[in-house]
Order: C-alpha cells, then structure tokens, then sequence
C-alpha cells in the first residue's frame, strides 16, 4: 500500500510539474509602442544634442554631461526599433526571460534590451516523399501527403520544442506510418463490409490524417489547416502481383454480368418459344439448346454456326 501511495503521489507531482511548465511557456501579448513616435522621440533628442553643442561656446561639465545623456538616451531609443510584417510575430525575452509575443504590424518599438526574435506566422506547405510503409494487411505501400501548417502558439514554437520544423517533418512522417497502418489499401474478401481503405475513402482517411497531425503537432503549437494524400501506390516489389490481381478481379466480375445476362436472356428465349408453340422440346432438347445458347453468349471468340438438315433428333 505505501509503494502504490507513493506510486500515485510521485505521478501526480509529476503531472502537476507539467503543468506548471506549460503554463509559463503559454504565449503572452506584449502591447509594444508605436515605432514612429519613438522614432521622432530619438531624431529629438539628437538633434537636441547636436544643438547644445554647437551653442555652447566653452562646455561646462554638466553641459557636456547633458549633451552625453541625450546622444545616448536617442541612441538606446533607436536601439529599440524593429518593424514586424503581417503574418509576423516578435518573441521578446530580457536575460533569456520570456517577456511576451508582439503580433502588431508596422514599426513598433520595446525595452531595448529585448531580445527580439522574429517568427513567421503565415501557413506553410510540407509536401513529404513517398513513404514505404505496410498497410493493414501487411502490405508495402508507397505513401505520400501535403500538408499545409502555421504557428499558433509562438511560446510553445519556440522554447517548447528544439527546432519547431524539423518536429513538424519528423512528427508528419511517424503520422503517416501510423496511419497506413490502420488501414488497407484496397478492399478484400479478409475486410469487413464497408470498412475504409486508403484508396477507397480518401476523405475519411484525410480527417482522420489531420486529427493525428494535430495531436502531435500541439505540443509545438502548430495548428494544421489542410492535410491530403498526394500519393498512394503499391510497393514496386508486389505492385505487378497486385495488378494482376485486379486484372482478375475485374475479369470475374465482368464475366459474371456477362453469364447473368446470358441467362436472362436464354430464359426469355425457352419462354417465347413455349409460350407461342413455335416449338416443343423435351428436357434434354431444351438443355442442349441452353448450352449452345450459353456458349454463344458467352464466347470471347467469334462462333461459327453448325446447320442441321436433318430432323430435330439427328
């Protein structure tokens, strides 16, 4: 009982401790100042110093003194400017402090001790190489995808992950194996009636890639926008033995229309006959003419017609 207790103790600290990181790492606005105000503010104060001297004719201690301060309070002003387009964030940290995210546009303008790091916001398109991975069945299949992202939490891009988009290549990459692996490429007489294949039901495959996407890309803060498949394909190893069972496939199914039709219309025949008396057959004679019939129908080949001259029964 006390290990169990001190099991579940040590388990939930550590979820607490999880937490509580997460929670530090969120994104925080920063409201930055308008940049061409701090602009005109710095241009001032130089201009200001400039001023006292070439005035001053013999500079006393606290002029000079007042001419250093203003040089170098427009100088840390200018220091402090940084221009963000649109679509683009600013991560601002004092000593390696995270202090917060500027998401405004235009020239703006922190604490010029900031670091100031700039990060792109608009969406982005990776398009993975075809992928060898086995399918429900075990089959090798060739598997490729297009995904579009974009940053959403700038904090958990930045200081939650190493490198934010090699996680997104890595993370896309073990999505697409782990999905392929839930589903087979095609139906089969081993799948249940109406059960999703990759080839079959793209757009169910689709959600269900861009569910899995999102549930590995959150601990980075990426948002996926669009996810679908651009290649699809068997493996070159058994990508002849697969075609030629669809040939077969095929194949079957055609011949079946063909000898339901077939027999549709022998049937329709047997009746016609019987039913104007154009004709009476007995059983064996009615069979023969089936199978001629059938043969006929159903032939791939041209059939050459044989001429009785004698009676019915010769």
């Amino acid at each position: 009982m006390n290990s169990e207790t001190q099991a579940e103790k040590s388990g939930a600290r550590q979820i607490a401790r999880k937490a509580i990181v997460r929670k530090d790492i969120q994104e925080r606005q920063l409201q930055s100042m308008d940049g061409y105000l701090m602009l005109g503010c710095g241009v001032l104060l130089h201009v200001a110093g400039i001023y006292l001297l070439l005035t001053v004719s013999a500079p006393q201690i606290l002029g000079v003194l007042a001419i250093l301060l203003l040089n170098v309070v427009g100088t840390m002003i200018f220091a402090g400017l940084y221009m963000l387009q649109p679509n683009e964030a600013a991560l601002l940290s004092l000593f390696g402090q995270y202090k917060g995210t500027d998401r405004s546009e235009g020239l703006r303008w922190a604490n010029f001790l900031y670091t100031k790091r700039k990060l792109s916001l608009r969406a982005r398109t990776l398009n993975t190489p075809p992928l060898k991975v086995n399918d429900k069945r075990g089959n090798p299949v060739e598997i490729g995808a297009a995904i579009v992202w974009r940053v959403e939490e700038t904090a958990l891009a930045v200081f939650n992950v190493d490198d934010f988009e090699r996680f997104v290549h890595v993370q896309a990459e073990a999505a697409l194996r782990h999905l392929a692996a839930q589903y087979a490429y095609d139906d089969g007489e081993d799948l249940a009636a109406g059960e999703t294949t990759l080839r079959a039901g793209m757009d169910v495959v689709a959600n269900a890639m861009r569910q899995e996407l999102h549930n590995r890309f959150v601990a980075a803060g990426i948002d996926v926008e669009d996810a679908k498949l651009t290649h699809l394909a068997y493996a070159q190893e058994i990508a002849q033995v697969m075609l030629r069972r669809q040939q077969a496939e095929a194949i079957i199914s055609a011949r079946k229309k063909i000898v339901h039709g077939a027999v549709t219309m022998v049937e329709e025949a047997l009746l016609g006959l019987s039913a104007r008396k154009i004709v009476e057959l007995d059983d064996e004679r009615k069979a023969a003419m089936v199978s001629n019939l059938l043969v006929v129908l159903c032939s791939d080949k041209e059939t050459q017609p044989v001429i009785n001259t004698g009676t019915l029964y010769n």
